[in-house]
C-alpha cells in the first residue's frame, strides 16, 4: 500500500497539491473577510432593533445528548492492511463518530480506540453492486481487463459500507438482515448528524462562512445546492478544494496504474483518501488563521457599527433603491415566465414526503405515549413512572424507531428540477427535514416529560393516570401546531434554494457587469458594510418571496397536508409552560430508588447511558469474537417487545388521530333514574312470566321461527367509548354520557325481550314486521346498528302476508333522549294492558307493539 502511494504522489505532485490548496483558501479568505464585516452589521441591526421568530409551543432541550450515548454494538470489519476479517466492538457516542475497538473489554477499560470515523460525507449502502457501480463512476477504464471477482469479497450476504467520494471506504459485514438494517439506521443516523451543517449559535462566523462558500462557488460558476458542504469548516473547504483537485489528479495518475479493472479501484481509492487527508490538513490550520484574523479585527468594526448605524442603515437604504429600479424590470419578467409557473408544481413535490414524514413522526410518538399511560394505568407508582419516562426520554434519538419516519422522506423525487435548476441531487432538503422530523420529536418528548414531572406532587392512582392522559392530549395538540410552522418555514426555505440560484444564474450574465458603479455611492467608511453583490441577490431574494410566500399560504388556507393558517395562533395558551427548566430530566436517579441506584451504578461503569444498546451487560453472554458467535439483536428495544401473540391478537387497534376518551363520572342525574324506573316493570314482567309480552299478538303456525329484532336509532353502542371532541363543553360530555347510559339501559331491556320471545316459538311477531321478501325490515340512519346476530334465520313463506312498502329514508336528525322516551312509553303501555281483556282487544294490542317494535 505504501508503494501504491509514494510511487504515485512524489514529491512534486505533493507540491501541487499544497499549492492547489493555498490557492483555494486564498481565494476563499478573500471572500470571507468582506463577509464578515456585513455578517456582523447584520448581527449589531439585529440586536439593536430587536425581532423575534414565532414563539413555538414546545420546549426546546437545552443539550438532549448531555452524557448520552446513541449505540454500541459488535460487527466485523474487513482490514485494508491485512486483507482479512476481524471482529470489532462500535461505539457511537453523542458526537456521532463511531470508534473502534477490539473488544467490549477494550472498550470498558477506557483504552485508545483503533480507530474513529467522522462521517461527514459518507454515504451508507447494503449492497455490494450498489457499491460497485460507484467505484466504476469512479474509475472508468474499458482497456482494463475485468476480474473475475471484486478485490473485496464479503463472507456474508448482509454487508455494510460506509462510501465517501475522496476519503477511506470502510466495510463491515453482519450475519442477518434483521441486524442489517439496524446497524445501516445507524449509520445513515450518523451521517444525517454530520451533515446538518455548522453550527446557529455563531450568529457572525457561520453566516459570513456560508456566504463566502456561495460567492466562491458562483464566481466559479456553480449555483446550485452543494451535497458536499457537510462536516465542519475544515471538512467543508477539503471538500471544496477536491472539487477540482480530484478530477485532475484523476488525469495524472490513472494512465500510470497497472493490474486488472479492480486493482486499480483499489489503489486509485488509497491514493484519493492520501490526498484528501494531506487537503484536510491544510485547511484545517488555514481556516484557524482566518478565523483568528477576524477575530482580533471584530472589535474596532463592532464600535465603528454602534456609533454609525442610523448612517450606515440610511446609506444601504439608499443604495438599494438604486439597484432595485436598475435590475427590477429583468427580474419581473424572469418571474412570471420562468418562475412562477413552477412554483406550485416544485411545493407540491416537496409537501406530500415531508408531510408523511411529520406524520409518522405524530404516530410513532402518539403510540410512546399511549404506553407510558397503559402501563402508569396498572402501577403508577413514583419508581414505575421514572422507568418508563427513562426508556421515552432519548425517543428522538433512538436511529431504529426514527427510521420510519425518515424512509417517508427519502422518496423526495425532484429529478425535473436537477438539471433545470443546477442542482446535483435533493439529498440536502432530504436530510434537513429528517433533522427537524428529530427536532420535533425531541421538543414533545421533552415537553411531555417536564408536564409530568410538574404534575407528579400531589396525584396518584387513578387521578395521575388523568393527568398523564392530559398531558398526552396537551403535547399533541402542541406538536401539531408546531409541525405545521415547522413544515411551512422548510418549505419557504427550500423554494428559495432552489429558486434563487437559478434567478441569479440568469440574471448575472446582464446585470452583473453593471454592479460595480453602485458602489460609487457608498461611503468610503461604509464600504466593508455594504457590498453591492449583497444588495442584489437581497433585491432578488425579495422580488420573488412573495410568490413564494403567497403559494405556501394557500396550501395553508386550503388545509392541505394539515397546514395550519398563519391567522391560526396559540397565544398564551401555556403562559407558564415555558418557565419550566431546559434540562434533561434524570428520571433513573430521582425516581428509580434502589433500582434506579443499581442502574445508575451500571451506567456509571459505562461512562454514558445508552439510548440504543447491542451492548450485553454483566451475566448475559460475552460478544462473540469470531465468526462464528455473531451478536444477537435482542438489546434493541422493539415496538411491540414484551407482548404475548394473545396480547397482540386481542389488542385492539388505536386510531392515533383521535383523542384519548375521557373517563366516565359516576353518579346518575335525575333524567336517567326516572328512566330506569320505567325499565324496571319491564324487566320484573320478563323475570315473572315471559308469556305475559305476547298476549295479544298474532299466533304463528307451529314450527314457525322468529327472527331477533333489529332496532337502529341514532345512538352510540355501549360496548363503544364516547369519542369526546377537545371543542366540547362540560354540558355536551355530561349529555353524551346521559345518552349513553340511557342507551345501555334500553338494550339490556330489549334483549331480555328478544330472549323471551326466542324461547316460545309458538308465538310471533305481527305481520307488520316482515317485509314483502320475507325479511325483516329496517330503518336505515347514518350510524351503525346495534350488535346483533347475522346467524342466518329463515322466515317460512306465507302467502298470506301482506306487502308493506319500505318507509322512505330522510335525513333529518334524530332527538335520540326522545326516541328513547318513545320506546319506553310504548313498552310500558304494552306491559299495563289488562290481562283479562277479551280477545277482541289482541289486534289493537298487536298494533301497539308492532309501532313500539318498528
Amino acid at each position: 500500500m505504501g508503494d501504491v502511494i509514494s510511487s504515485n504522489l512524489d514529491e512534486g505532485k505533493r507540491e501541487m497539491i499544497t499549492g492547489r490548496t493555498s490557492a483555494v483558501m486564498s481565494e476563499f479568505g478573500r471572500f470571507y473577510e468582506q463577509q464578515y464585516a456585513v455578517a456582523l452589521f447584520n448581527s449589531v441591526r439585529y440586536e439593536l432593533e430587536g425581532g423575534g421568530n414565532t414563539q413555538t409551543q414546545l420546549l426546546h432541550r437545552k443539550d438532549p445528548l448531555k452524557n448520552k450515548s446513541i449505540f454500541s454494538g459488535g460487527l466485523f470489519q474487513y482490514l485494508e492492511e491485512s486483507k482479512k476479517w476481524r471482529s470489532r466492538f462500535l461505539y457511537v457516542g453523542d458526537s456521532y463518530n463511531i470508534s473502534l475497538y477490539d473488544s467490549k473489554a477494550t472498550h470498558d477499560r477506557g483504552l485508545h480506540s483503533k480507530g474513529v470515523i467522522n462521517c461527514a460525507g459518507y454515504r451508507a449502502l447494503t449492497s455490494m453492486e450498489e457499491y460497485l457501480g460507484l467505484l466504476n463512476n469512479s474509475l472508468s477504464d474499458t482497456k482494463a481487463k475485468a476480474a473475475s471477482a471484486p478485490f473485496l469479497k464479503c463472507p456474508t450476504q448482509f454487508p455494510l459500507i460506509l462510501w465517501h467520494p475522496y476519503a477511506r471506504h470502510h466495510y463491515f459485514c453482519v450475519m442477518t438482515e434483521k441486524e442489517q438494517k439496524k446497524w445501516h439506521a445507524v449509520f445513515q443516523d450518523c451521517v444525517r448528524h454530520s451533515n446538518n451543517g455548522l453550527s446557529e449559535e455563531c450568529k457572525v462566523a457561520t453566516p459570513a462562512f456560508t456566504d463566502a462558500l456561495r460567492l466562491y462557488r458562483q464566481a466559479k460558476g456553480h449555483y446550485g445546492t452543494w451535497d458536499m458542504m457537510c462536516g465542519n469548516q475544515a471538512q467543508i473547504l477539503a471538500n471544496l478544494v477536491m472539487e477540482t483537485l480530484h478530477p485532475e489528479l484523476k488525469n495524472l495518475i490513472e494512465p500510470r496504474l497497472k493490474g486488472k479493472l479492480q486493482q486499480r479501484q483499489k489503489d486509485w481509492m488509497l491514493i484519493s483518501d492520501a490526498v484528501y487527508r494531506q487537503v484536510l490538513s491544510q485547511t484545517k490550520t488555514q481556516h484557524e488563521a482566518l478565523a483568528q484574523v477576524c477575530e482580533v479585527e471584530r472589535p474596532p468594526l463592532d464600535s465603528a457599527l454602534r456609533t454609525n448605524m442610523d448612517q450606515i442603515i440610511t446609506s444601504k437604504e439608499h443604495v438599494s433603491g438604486k439597484i432595485r429600479a436598475f435590475v427590477l424590470p429583468h427580474v419581473e419578467q424572469l418571474v412570471r415566465s420562468k418562475v412562477q409557473p413552477y412554483i406550485h408544481s416544485i411545493l407540491e413535490a416537496l409537501m406530500e414526503p415531508t408531510s408523511r414524514g411529520f406524520s409518522e413522526v405524530r404516530d410513532i410518538l402518539f403510540r410512546e405515549l399511549v404506553e407510558v399511560s397503559k402501563n402508569t394505568m396498572n402501577e403508577s407508582s413514583s419508581e414505575k413512572v421514572g422507568e418508563h419516562m427513562e426508556k421515552i426520554s432519548m425517543l428522538a434519538f433512538h436511529p431504529v424507531k426514527m427510521q420510519s419516519c425518515y424512509e417517508k422522506m427519502e422518496a423526495l423525487n425532484l429529478e425535473g428540477l436537477q438539471q433545470r435548476c443546477d442542482m446535483s441531487s435533493p439529498s440536502v432538503f432530504i436530510q434537513r427535514a429528517q433533522i427537524l422530523m428529530r427536532q420535533q420529536m425531541d421538543n414533545a418528548v421533552h415537553t411531555f416529560e417536564q408536564l409530568v414531572h410538574q404534575s407528579l406532587d400531589g396525584h396518584s392512582g387513578e387521578d395521575f393516570c388523568k393527568t398523564i392522559q392530559r398531558c398526552q392530549d396537551r403535547v399533541l395538540k402542541k406538536y401539531d401546531y408546531d409541525s405545521s410552522t415547522v413544515r411551512k418555514k422548510f418549505f419557504r426555505e427550500a423554494l428559495l434554494q432552489i429558486i434563487i440560484p437559478y434567478m441569479l444564474k440568469q440574471l448575472s450574465p446582464s446585470c452583473s457587469r453593471d454592479l460595480p458603479k453602485f458602489r460609487e455611492l457608498i461611503f468610503e467608511d461604509f464600504s466593508r458594510f455594504i457590498l453591492v453583490e449583497n444588495i442584489f441577490e437581497e433585491v432578488v431574494l425579495q422580488s420573488v418571496s412573495k410568490d413564494i410566500m403567497m403559494a405556501v399560504k394557500e396550501a395553508a388556507v386550503q388545509r392541505r397536508h394539515n397546514l395550519y393558517r398563519d391567522s391560526m395562533v396559540l397565544t398564551n395558551s401555556d403562559p407558564n409552560l415555558h418557565l419550566l427548566g431546559e434540562d434533561t430530566i434524570d428520571w433513573a436517579n430521582q425516581f428509580g430508588g434502589v433500582k434506579g441506584e443499581r442502574q445508575g451504578g451500571e451506567a456509571a461503569n459505562r461512562k454514558r447511558k445508552q439510548i440504543v444498546s447491542m451492548i450485553q451487560l454483566d451475566g448475559m453472554p460475552l460478544l462473540y469474537e469470531s465468526c462464528q458467535e455473531v451478536p444477537g439483536v435482542e438489546g434493541i428495544p422493539e415496538e411491540n417487545e414484551g407482548q404475548t401473540e394473545q396480547d397482540l391478537e386481542t389488542e385492539k387497534p388505536v386510531n392515533p388521530k383521535q383523542h384519548v376518551p375521557f373517563e366516565k363520572e359516576p353518579g346518575s342525574p335525575d333524567s336517567i333514574n326516572e328512566i330506569r324506573d320505567l325499565i324496571n316493570p319491564v324487566l320484573e314482567v320478563v323475570e315473572k312470566d315471559s308469556s305475559q309480552l305476547t298476549n295479544g299478538m298474532l299466533p304463528l303456525e307451529e314450527g314457525d321461527e322468529v327472527k331477533h329484532i333489529i332496532m337502529v336509532t341514532e345512538i352510540v353502542p355501549r360496548e363503544a367509548p364516547i369519542k369526546v371532541d377537545e371543542e366540547l363543553d362540560t354540558a355536551q360530555i355530561k349529555q353524551s354520557l346521559e345518552e349513553e347510559q340511557c342507551v345501555s339501559a334500553i338494550e339490556s331491556a330489549i334483549q331480555q325481550i328478544e330472549i323471551a320471545i326466542q324461547e316460545d316459538p309458538s308465538e310471533n311477531l305481527s305481520e307488520g314486521a316482515i317485509d314483502s321478501d320475507g325479511e325483516f325490515a329496517q330503518t336505515s340512519t347514518n350510524s351503525s346498528p346495534l350488535h346483533h346476530d347475522d346467524s342466518g334465520f329463515q322466515s317460512p313463506a306465507n302467502e298470506n302476508v301482506e306487502e308493506v312498502e319500505p318507509q322512505p329514508i330522510t335525513d333529518e336528525v334524530v332527538d335520540t333522549e326522545q326516541v328513547m322516551l318513545t320506546l319506553v312509553e310504548g313498552v310500558k303501555s304494552s306491559i299495563d294492558l289488562d290481562a283479562k281483556a277479551p280477545c277482541d282487544a289482541s289486534e289493537k294490542k298487536s298494533e301497539e307493539i308492532k309501532h313500539f317494535l318498528n
